[in-house]
């Protein structure tokens, strides 16, 4: 069997200075289409009538009275009425809200007609819906079915509001609870529905209940990597999370978040969200006795969609209230909105959250993902400051600079939640990318050459480091120039290398190796050859750059479990000659390219960045206060306060003979995947 191509097969995380379009997914499954869950079922209102039961005759004179009463008072038959509220959460749409008084201007016919109408809906939910007979009480809560019934597939959010459906929930709730998302909707492609069900992959990837001593073990690092469903349990018990544990209970309760990345399946991310976290209470107004409500807490999504996709991010956000859309600026050419950060806002507090993985199912599956969770910011009094409550690597003065750099003024209210925190104990170097032409004094703030400021100032000695490695591992690789002098060593490794003291000048790439998955990697890797797409690397850039492919390492981390998992983490490193400690470590969503870290145009005297990018910087004088740390991939070691949880094995690799990096638009046809198929790209 051949498939069409990872990129037809999941979306792409691409960085690279060239736009690249997947194909869409074939035979993708209607999202609005699915059953209600039993136990997701409307609630017995009397136990009477269902022993009683209605027999077909009678309601085919029910149905026939509603008719004849329909052509006599056509007007009358129609219910106007409006929500106490109009935000509508999950358990309003559930259970049956009560609407406003009917006008006591009726006529005596319309009244009567008006008694009548309600009979008849009484019966057709009995035969429809195999309900109760409401009481008097509860007939007032009461609406008119919907004469498409369970098959009615609209999702207009007044339709909803105003009839009934029954055996169904919202059409949003029966796409989350009934048919499979797949990997997610990122408006680059459609869904698709190859992926394990969430039910499965919470029972096998996630806590039920987060159990925060978790955190607590992973100190003082807090990094983590995602929980992998289809490795052994034990990989996944020590140093690894799921989103669903971020976002639990047990880490605070939340008031409102902020979600940044580059993909989003809205829907899957909402049921991330324990349900009590999207959903307060709230009693409706004008009504007596009050009648409880819910209303869902807020949720802003930043993200860069354009054109049609952004039109599908807008149609599927419009399903929830609480969900509104903050589009970031892409003023240059082929540029990205890269990052992956969650900002929590706690009633106690704020956390920040920085990871690899995009906001959809997919991402959180089979692929290996980094993330770093801060601790719990307290609330400053008063209303805090830009200047107060930063730590000894200016987090927070750092983090403050990259949310006003969008310009964006639904992003205003985050600002001023982050600067109402105490961030004294983050100990991490923000590194961000943000699009422009920076010059003077912002050159330096933004990629890499934050990066060379950061390590020139507190990296390590240049004496002692001068002969150690530098690693980079990545999952997607832009135009570099055609020479390695071209950017790679002039500026990026030359970056990468910075140390204290005065460097002499010397061969930068000397000691360069990059990890980057191979052929037999993404081959034999659990999602198979469709796991390429989230590795994108065409032959056509590949065949201007060969230069480059002599530092290339294969992915292999035995000691977390994961060489099967298809990398999508991005990192860098400065480790010893003998790769048992290292000077620094950097996770960040930024990958090998131009448009992530930035080229200096005009003679050095500004840097150009396309993308929006983020990651942190881990120096040991900050966390342990020593030069150096130790580290390793052997789970073994964990969890150490002293050892830093590499997510993958060193040395790197070479790559076996006769294997090449993986390419996703160069067909594989040599060797079955692990799902016994073949790679055919699509044609172009």
């Amino acid at each position: 069997m051949s498939i069409k191509g990872a990129h037809s097969m999941s979306g792409s995380d691409s960085d690279s200075d060239a736009t690249i379009e997947p194909e869409p997914y074939e035979n993708s499954p209607d999202l609005f289409e699915s059953s209600e869950p039993e136990d997701e079922k409307k609630p017995v209102l009397n136990p009477k009538a269902k022993k009683e039961g209605v027999n077909k005759k009678r309601k085919e004179q029910s149905n026939q009275r509603e008719n004849e009463q329909k052509q006599k008072h056509p007007d009358s038959l129609t219910l106007h009425k409006k929500p106490l509220i109009h935000e509508i959460s999950d358990d309003e749409q559930e259970a049956n809200v009560s609407s406003t008084p009917h006008s006591s201007h009726k006529s005596d016919s319309d009244s009567e007609t008006e008694q009548l109408k309600q009979k008849i809906l009484n019966l057709k939910r009995i035969s429809t819906n195999n309900s109760k007979v409401p009481n008097k009480k509860e007939k007032s809560n009461w609406k008119p079915t919907c004469e498409f019934g369970p098959k009615c597939y609209r999702k207009n959010p007044s339709h909803i509001a105003e009839f009934y459906h029954p055996a169904k929930e919202s059409p949003s709730k029966r796409k989350l609870e009934g048919e499979d998302i797949g990997n997610g909707s990122h408006y680059k492609r459609q869904k698709t529905d190859h992926s394990p069900s969430t039910s499965r992959l919470k029972s096998s990837n996630s806590r039920n209940v987060c159990d925060i001593d978790f955190l607590k073990s992973n100190q003082p690092y807090s990094f983590y990597l995602t929980k992998v469903t289809g490795i052994e349990d034990k990989y996944n018990n020590v140093g690894a999370v799921h989103i669903q544990d971020i976002l639990s209970e047990s880490m605070g309760n939340l008031v409102e978040s902020c979600q940044f990345n580059y993909m989003f399946d809205i829907d899957w991310l909402i049921q991330q969200y324990p349900k009590p976290f999207r959903q307060v209470l709230l009693f409706a107004l004008y009504s007596s006795p009050r009648v409880p409500i819910t209303k869902n807490k807020p949720l802003l999504i930043v993200h860069g969609e354009q054109r049609g996709s952004l039109a599908d991010l807008q149609r599927d956000a419009s399903r929830y209230s609480n969900v509104s859309l903050c589009q970031a600026k892409l003023e240059i050419m082929y540029g990205t909105h890269h990052t992956k950060m969650m900002l929590l806002l706690y009633d106690n507090g704020l956390r920040v959250v920085i990871t690899t993985a995009n906001g959809i199912k997919g991402d959180w599956h089979q692929k290996t993902q980094g993330v770093w969770i801060s601790p719990v910011f307290p609330k400053l009094p008063d209303e805090g400051g830009l200047d107060i409550g930063d730590s000894s690597t200016n987090f927070k003065k750092d983090l403050c600079q990259y949310i006003t750099a969008y310009r964006h003024a639904k992003l205003k209210i985050w600002e001023k939640h982050l600067k109402a925190h105490d961030m004294s104990s983050a100990k991490v170097f923000i590194i961000g990318s943000v699009p422009g032409r920076h010059t003077d004094r912002v050159k330096d703030i933004w990629g890499h050459l934050k990066l060379r400021k950061i390590l020139h100032k507190h990296g390590p000695d240049s004496k002692v480091v001068k002969d150690w490695p530098i690693i980079g591992q990545f999952s997607s690789i832009g135009s570099l120039g055609p020479t390695v002098e071209s950017w790679v060593s002039s500026e990026l490794v030359k970056s990468l290398s910075a140390s204290k003291g005065i460097m002499a000048p010397y061969d930068y790439c000397s000691k360069l190796q990059l990890v980057f998955p191979s052929v037999e990697n993404i081959r034999m890797s659990l999602e198979g050859y469709g796991a390429g797409n989230s590795v994108p690397y065409s032959i056509e850039t590949a065949r201007k750059q060969k230069y480059i492919h002599q530092f290339f390492r294969q992915w292999k981390s035995d000691g977390r479990g994961r060489s099967q998992a298809c990398p999508h983490i991005k990192t860098y490193l400065r480790p010893d000659p003998q790769f048992k400690k290292a000077a620094w470590f950097l996770v960040t969503s930024a990958n090998l390219s131009k448009a992530a870290w930035g080229v200096l145009e005009k003679n050095g005297s500004q840097l150009m960045i396309r993308s929006y990018e983020i990651g942190v910087l881990f120096l040991p004088q900050f966390l342990t206060g020593e030069e150096t740390f130790p580290v390793s991939s052997d789970i073994n070691t964990f969890p150490s306060s002293s050892i830093f949880p590499l997510p993958y094995d060193l040395p790197p690799s070479t790559y076996n003979k006769g294997d090449r990096p993986w390419m996703w638009d160069v067909p594989c046809v040599h060797l079955p995947d692990t799902k016994g198929n073949k790679y055919c790209p699509p044609m172009k």
